[in-house]
């Protein structure tokens, strides 16, 4: 979707986005549609709805389900989590968002997948989930919007987007600032030349992250650690893991690179107009503990591409902002600067004047911060609804898997620089490696047997 779409898109909508409020859905304050949620909901035809499964609903995705739920188009009828204690949380969150019926609880995603009643899942499980299950879920026919990143591994990103074409089915990952409207106004400033030619993008993330310790523990009852591990090797579990700290073990998650770095990374391809890269380097290490962590709490990667540079640093341990804000993006150009935000941009001259601003609308403004759950909700419901819109017109969405998988691949690239000390060479026509086989040998990992990612 180009700039034009994705503003026609929004206007679609019927409803000016600075008359959205957070919790509320995106039709609820037409004037026209005075009604409560679940008496609007109600006023659709069921049969007009996408039938959604929601899978992985401890925090993100709990969260997420409400919104699906705020939909006029769509109804949540199924959640799935591998821990019972996550499933009443969630559909508390879609009886609240005022959906009228009760979804009905699995905890086997295969057997959401066999359901033929339903069109579509979302996904929020951890990373090395992601891309299995999307091309699980599109050989089942389902429509997908998965969390990013979208690919534990360059290997199986890949394998995600041939799925995706092969089953055409619409598949958007959560780089919910493709779908934000003033920075989507940023963005084709930037291309129409604002700061002239583009040559540099400086991106960043900040945070004050504790020290994390596992230890041996006992699977509890409330869990399916099988299922949990699901295309994973089998380990043994241990506490800590659970729900959140895996992102630091490079056997489930992808460190902080691709679990914030996406995000502005992605947004930092978009206004750069760039694809694959041609050389790849990170530096950093585990500084701030000495504890189980993997993965860097400090890292620089640089991601050379045949027109520019793009720099992501990242603070995991030190919240000192940069620019005053905890995340962000800066382009360079040779005219000046524009440096972005969650739904917001700024235009800079050579000498550092402020030339031109534009704030966040209300839908969209003072929800980053640390709600880790939901980091900004209008930019949540703007996504979603592009990708149910999506569903119905049979196109591309705003992220699509391809871009998704893009920005994705830059940083499992950066990770993997780091893991073998060294830089990297990169075919500018795929993104694969080149000369290098010991870095190659990360490009996939192995599976458990009976998981491997088949298309």
């Amino acid at each position: 979707m180009n700039a034009k779409s994705r503003r026609d898109f929004i206007k679609k909508l019927g409803v000016s986005t600075a008359a959205l409020s957070v919790g509320s859905s995106l039709f609820n304050h037409h004037p026209a549609m005075a009604f409560s949620a679940k008496s609007y909901r109600n006023i659709v035809g069921a049969n007009e709805r996408v039938q959604v499964a929601t899978i992985g609903v401890n925090s993100r995705g709990s969260s997420m389900s409400g919104t699906f739920a705020k939909q006029k188009n769509a109804t949540v009828a199924c959640i799935c989590d591998v821990d019972e204690r996550a499933i009443p949380k969630a559909m508390k969150r879609v009886m609240e968002a005022g959906q009228s019926n009760t979804p009905r609880s699995e905890k086997d995603l295969r057997k959401v997948l066999e359901d033929k009643s339903i069109d579509a899942i979302y996904t929020a499980t951890p990373d090395h989930w992601h891309a299995p299950l999307t091309i699980m879920a599109c050989q089942a026919g389902k429509h997908v919007y998965v969390e990013k990143p979208m690919a534990h591994n360059p290997a199986e990103g890949e394998m995600a987007v041939a799925a995706a074409r092969k089953y055409n089915r619409v598949v958007q990952m959560g780089a919910q600032r493709r779908s934000a409207p003033t920075l989507t106004k940023g963005i084709k400033l930037l291309h129409d030349g604002i700061i002239g030619k583009v040559y540099m993008a400086k991106t960043w993330y900040t945070n004050t992250r504790k020290e994390t310790f596992l230890k041996p523990g006992t699977v509890p009852s409330w869990l399916d650690y099988d299922l949990w591990q699901g295309p994973a090797p089998r380990m043994p579990y241990k506490e800590g893991l659970i729900h959140y700290d895996w992102h630091w073990f490079w056997h489930w998650g992808t460190g902080e690179a691709l679990n914030n770095g996406t995000h502005e990374v992605d947004v930092a391809r978009w206004g750069l107009g760039v694809d694959f890269p041609t050389r790849v380097s990170s530096i950093g290490g585990r500084y701030q503990f000495q504890d189980d962590w993997e993965t860097p709490d400090t890292q620089i990667v640089t991601v050379e591409y045949p027109t520019a540079t793009l720099i992501w640093e990242n603070r995991s341990c030190n919240g000192r902002q940069v620019e005053g804000l905890e995340r962000g993006v800066i382009f360079y150009g040779e005219k000046g600067s524009l440096d972005t935000g969650e739904d917001a941009y700024k235009v800079y001259d050579l000498q550092g004047k402020l030339i031109k601003e534009e704030k966040s609308t209300s839908a969209t403004e003072g929800l980053a911060g640390r709600n880790t759950a939901s980091p900004s909700l209008g930019m949540d419901s703007m996504h979603v609804a592009d990708f149910l819109d999506a569903i119905k017109n049979n196109r591309r969405p705003n992220c699509d898997i391809e871009l998704g998988y893009k920005s994705t691949v830059a940083m499992l690239l950066g990770n993997i620089s780091w893991r073998v000390g060294r830089d990297l060479k990169i075919d500018p026509k795929n993104g694969h490696i080149v000369g290098d086989a010991d870095a190659g040998k990360l490009w996939s990992r192995s599976y458990e047997p009976g998981w491997e990612p088949k298309i």
